[in-house]
């Protein structure tokens, strides 16, 4: 499995579309472990981009603070499964990671509604 998490100065950004990074994990979702970590400089705004760059990564699963509806459509439509309401003061993406990896990542509102 392949979890990818929006980054802005090393922590979860909570706005998707406006990240600097991307850092990807692949993770082992019956250990519980994070097998290899990589980052992405996040590409110029295109619409539609993501989904499919994403996509060809090998992404399984978005963990976001915030993503509009349609994006979350689109990444849907790869077959990318997206949580949005992540919080960067739940620490590091790979902190992020192995919360949700425990089963024990609380999430909250989605602040962004486009």
């Amino acid at each position: 499995m392949k979890i990818a998490i929006p980054v802005a100065k090393n922590q979860l950004c909570t706005h998707f579309g406006h990240c600097e990074n991307f850092m990807f994990f692949d993770v082992d979702p019956d250990t519980k472990s994070i097998l290899k970590k990589d980052i992405l400089t996040s590409p110029p705004h295109e619409p539609g981009l993501l989904p499919r760059l994403l996509s060809e990564k090998g992404v399984n699963l978005v963990i976001a603070g915030g993503m509009g509806g349609r994006a979350q459509q689109l990444f849907l439509q790869k077959g990318i499964k997206v949580i949005t309401g992540a919080n960067p003061a739940d620490g590091s993406p790979e902190d992020i990671v192995k919360t949700y990896l425990s089963g024990a990542l609380q999430t909250g509102a989605n602040p962004c509604d486009h």
